[in-house]
């Protein structure tokens, strides 16, 4: 038996997701995000968050699903990966769970849509619950990010 995880469950786009606790700065309501111009059409703007200034991404946009209007369920997911911290739009923080990390098997090519990239894999949850598990490095790759903006400037 793998060690246990705690992991943060969100929804988006009819699919859940995990992200380890430990990764998780705090999970906030809709707040207003000021754009900032010239930035890939994912990157929201910024938000400031208790005096710190913090990027937004909108995850739906990132993965390259359709993106949708924020609603009273939809969450600002502030993560830390290396130094950086980010925030994700989700169409909702659901609960915190333990998964054993025995139950994570590498991800499909292709899961929702998502290209494997972004995933770690995917958790089995119970008898009929898929969870799929965010590589918080690779959604948060800085010089794909950077490549991206200098592809749009």
């Amino acid at each position: 038996m793998g060690e246990e995880i705690k992991v943060i469950v969100f929804g988006l786009a009819n699919e859940e997701y995990g992200i380890e606790v430990e990764k998780v700065r705090t999970i906030e309501r809709m707040i207003p995000i000021t754009r900032v111009p010239k930035t890939l059409a994912f990157v929201k703007g910024v938000i400031n968050l208790r005096g710190v200034v913090i990027p937004i991404i909108d995850l739906r946009g990132r993965f390259g699903l359709p993106e949708s209007e924020p609603t009273d369920s939809s969450r600002i997911i502030i993560v830390a990966v290396n130094d950086l911290e980010v925030g994700f739009i989700v169409d909702s923080a659901n609960d915190v769970i333990d998964i054993d990390s025995d139950t994570i098997d590498s991800p499909p090519e292709v899961v929702g849509g998502i290209k494997a990239k972004y995933l770690r894999g995917v958790a089995k949850v119970g008898d009929d619950r898929l969870l799929i598990m965010l590589n918080l490095s690779e959604v948060l790759n800085k010089s794909e990010i950077i490549q991206l903006e200098q592809q749009e400037a």
